[in-house]
C-alpha cells in the first residue's frame, strides 16, 4: 500500500500563497470545538470521532485523485485519516505536519493556540 507525504506549515503557507486557488482539497479532523477555537480558511471538516456521520458520503463529496491535505491539532489524528483516506483510494495524501499548532507557532501567530 502507498503511503502518505507530509508538508511543513511554511511550505503549506507558500503554495497556498503562489496558487490564489490550488488544486487541492483541505480536511480538518479535529472537535467542533478545536475548530471554533482556531481555524485555517479553506479546511473541510470532518471530525475523526464523528466518522459515523461522514463515512459514506466523504467518497462522494471529495476527489479521490485530487491532492489532499489533512490538519489536525499536531498531526497525530491527520495522520491516522491520511492512512485511512488511502484505504478509500485517495491518490495523493497529504498530512500537515505539526498541525494547527506549527501552523501557529510557525506561519502565522494570529492563529490562537490552545
Amino acid at each position: 500500500m502507498a503511503d502518505f507525504t507530509e508538508i511543513d506549515p511554511q511550505t503549506f503557507a507558500e503554495r497556498q500563497a503562489a496558487q490564489p486557488a490550488p488544486d487541492w482539497q483541505l480536511i480538518d479532523v479535529r472537535e467542533p470545538a478545536e475548530v471554533e477555537l482556531a481555524s485555517l480558511p479553506g479546511f473541510r471538516v470532518y471530525s475523526l470521532s464523528r466518522s459515523a456521520e461522514w463515512v459514506d458520503r466523504i467518497g462522494q463529496e471529495l476527489d479521490r485523485s485530487k491532492e489532499t491535505i489533512v490538519l489536525c491539532h499536531h498531526g497525530m489524528r491527520s495522520a491516522q485519516m491520511c492512512q485511512w483516506l488511502l484505504t478509500q483510494g485517495f491518490e495523493h495524501v497529504v498530512n500537515l505536519r505539526g498541525g494547527i499548532d506549527a501552523y501557529s507557532r510557525l506561519v502565522d501567530a494570529q492563529v490562537p493556540l490552545y
